[in-house]
């Protein structure tokens, strides 16, 4: 049901001065990176009439009730591409402190790394210009070409010196696990200039996200992403990606919560019988996860009773680890009720405010 200005209830004051962490600004279209791209990549761009294409790489159906909620729709364009909708919607309403803009982007994914590096380029020219400068409640992570470590690297160095950059945007489900040491330039890069590693739900779909094969629906696919989660998060520790780089911190955006403790059960039992494969983990993987991976609120995989909330925040064994986000403008909640219930109070203002300014430490100044 909407609601007019008039009769909408008071939004829930306890977001007031929250970090969001996660709000996704929509490129409407290729055309509108034309005037922010390098001059070699823009004629490239129209020779070929990619200008046509809308490059979008999220997977949802784009009528399908997910990907928008009712009340943050337009009247033309997708959801999530107007600031002032954005203004409207969650800064004004809302009144965080800070919202951290994650494009999601075919850009990331593309075949031609020189293509997907000159694209990544754009949009982070296209988000400082049109919505950071428009907005100082506005951060953004940095979008780099996932598959060539080396020229993402080069782009985490470009945008560092801004300080509205506050993390490097990265996908679940690449075409090498996370950890392999081929992906190492982008993790000692980010630790470099003090930007945690934002790890976000999608695939570059260069593999199927089950590992029985391609699914034939769309259900499949997006329940199938907690795996590709658990698959990432497994390589980050196991191949010593925060051993080799300790100042790192990783955010999983959109992972869902409810899976870790039993993956982490899981992975710390096999680890005691095989960590002499594994020499440099010398900690339980559950105690590194709990000191460098924190997890975004949406959308958030609640349990059906406060008392089973309870246990699972019990099991995380952290009051650390969890990110206050609405995942604007995606439908995972109605109204102010972006937080579960059954939260304590001060596991609250953790989530909300004490644990984003911990992870992201540009946030402070």
């Amino acid at each position: 049901m909407n609601h007019s200005p008039a009769d909408r209830p008071d939004p829930d004051h306890r977001l007031t001065g929250a970090i969001d962490c996660d709000v996704h600004p929509a490129v409407p279209s290729t055309r509108v990176l034309l005037p922010y791209l390098d001059d070699y990549w823009r004629e490239h761009i129209l020779r070929r009439g990619l200008e046509r294409e809308n490059l979008e790489l999220s997977a949802y159906p784009a009528n399908a009730p997910i990907n928008g909620r009712p009340d943050w729709h337009l009247p033309s364009g997708p959801p999530g591409s107007s600031l002032e909708a954005l203004q409207s919607h969650i800064l004004d309403r809302l009144h965080p402190s800070f919202a951290i803009c994650n494009v999601l982007h075919g850009a990331q994914v593309m075949f031609s790394e020189d293509l997907s590096a000159g694209l990544c380029r754009g949009i982070n020219n296209w988000i400082k210009a049109e919505w950071l400068d428009r907005d100082p409640r506005l951060r953004a992570s940095i979008v780099v070409p996932v598959h060539s470590a080396e020229l993402a690297a080069e782009e985490i160095h470009r945008m560092a010196p801004d300080h509205r950059f506050v993390q490097v945007l990265l996908l679940a489900m690449t075409e090498l696990p996370l950890g392999r040491r081929q992906n190492w330039p982008i993790y000692q890069a980010a630790e470099q200039h003090n930007l945690p590693v934002g790890i976000h739900a999608g695939s570059s779909f260069r593999h199927p996200p089950s590992a029985l094969g391609w699914p034939s629906y769309y259900l499949e696919d997006y329940v199938s992403q907690g795996q590709g989660f658990q698959a990432a998060l497994n390589s980050l520790v196991s191949e010593g990606v925060f051993n080799k780089f300790p100042a790192l911190k990783v955010v999983l955006i959109e992972s869902g919560v409810t899976w870790l403790p039993a993956s982490l059960w899981r992975l710390d039992k096999t680890w005691r019988g095989v960590r002499s494969e594994v020499p440099w983990l010398e900690r339980q993987p559950t105690e590194v996860v709990r000191e460098h991976v924190r997890l975004t609120l949406q959308p958030f995989d609640a349990p059906p009773t406060e008392r089973q909330l309870l246990t699972l925040l019990e099991q995380l064994g952290s009051d650390r680890m969890l990110l206050f986000s609405t995942d604007y403008p995606h439908w995972h909640f109605d109204g102010d009720d972006a937080l579960p219930l059954g939260l304590p109070a001060d596991l609250i203002r953790k989530i909300c405010l004490d644990n984003p300014l911990d992870t992201y430490p540009r946030l402070r100044t």
